[in-house]
């Protein structure tokens, strides 16, 4: 099929159904005509394709699950860090608090390995026992 200006598709040359490389097919070439009944009863299956195809987009698979679980659990790891700084310098940032106990509060996806839960497993701990500490470092001043 081959569109050339404002006028529309051209037919393609054969009278087969037209085939693009990547495997989709054009359906009957013809003219312009009125939809018929059997194409009105096709386009409510290929929306219900398209949408099946969308929802699909959507489902994580265990590869990008594990990038996000490893994603948050560095995320958590550099809150850590900051906060060490900060006590190391003398300076306590109420901002770095709520950050770290954001990210704590985050869904952690499930990486789908038992090693990968034990270590963000520790990670999710030490950083519930620093916001603990530092509650009771507010609450004695």
């Amino acid at each position: 099929m081959k569109v050339t200006g404002t006028t529309g598709p051209q037919a393609p040359t054969s009278g087969k159904s037209a085939r693009s490389a990547s495997g989709f097919s054009l359906g009957q070439a013809g003219g312009a005509s009125a939809p018929t009944a059997a194409s009105a009863a096709a386009a409510p299956t290929s929306v219900a394709d398209v949408s099946a195809l969308m929802a699909l987009q959507g489902v994580e698979g265990p590869l990008e699950k594990r990038r996000r679980a490893i994603k948050r659990g560095v995320g958590l790891l550099d809150r850590l860090d900051e906060m060490k700084l900060a006590l190391l310098s003398g300076e306590g940032d109420p901002a770095l608090l709520e950050r770290l106990a954001r990210n704590l509060r985050e869904e952690r996806p499930d990486g789908g390995d038992a090693g990968l839960n034990a270590v963000l497993d520790q990670i999710d701990l030490r950083a519930a026992v620093e916001l603990a500490k530092a509650e009771l470092r507010r609450g004695e001043a």
